[in-house]
């Protein structure tokens, strides 16, 4: 049985870098990115921590390891990433003064796990965990990460806005 937390130890935080970089577009073949999606950010260690200090990350564990991962980013991380700089400018503009938020930056499941709806647990549970200091979880998606996209909205997920960026088409989108 998967088993949803809050990530707590060093050991569950080297387990999410070690499934993003398998899940990054350089790991994997364009047939596989758009049948099976892709992450598009490789967080540092120390990042990747200071994140789970704020506000600790959701993980799906099965037999003691990760399984999937949605990342908690407060908005005072807003600057750390180069390629997220965007989304949060995005943010600015379309998220009313005062609206209390968490970002998600990323979430992403092993293959083998997939279709199993731990996609909508990670975020039943992350809606869960944040509350009641935040209320809605925004993040973007690649508009050519069609499965992600899908699968958001899916969820709940509702669109904000649409932008361009570094050569990338963006969806903005909110879950409450």
């Amino acid at each position: 049985m998967i088993h949803y937390k809050s990530a707590s130890t060093i050991e569950e935080l080297n387990q999410i870098l070690a499934l993003q970089l398998e899940n990054l577009p350089g790991a994997i073949s364009e047939e596989e990115q758009i049948l099976e999606g892709f992450v598009t950010v490789h967080h540092t260690f120390d990042l990747l921590k200071r994140m789970n200090d704020v506000c600790a990350h959701i993980i799906a564990i099965f037999k003691g390891q990760v399984v999937g991962y949605s990342l908690c980013m407060h908005p005072k991380f807003g600057d750390e990433i180069e390629v997220l700089q965007p989304m949060f400018a995005e943010i600015k503009k379309v998220v009313t003064a005062g609206e209390n938020f968490m970002v998600m930056g990323q979430i992403c499941i092993d293959k083998e796990y997939r279709k199993r709806g731990v996609f909508r647990k990670l975020y039943e549970t992350m809606l869960k965990e944040i509350q009641p200091q935040f209320n809605t979880i925004i993040t973007e998606v690649d508009i050519k990460n069609g499965r992600s996209l899908q699968a958001h909205y899916a969820v709940g997920f509702k669109l904000l806005s649409s932008y361009h960026s570094g050569g990338q088409d963006w969806a903005l989108i909110s879950l409450s």
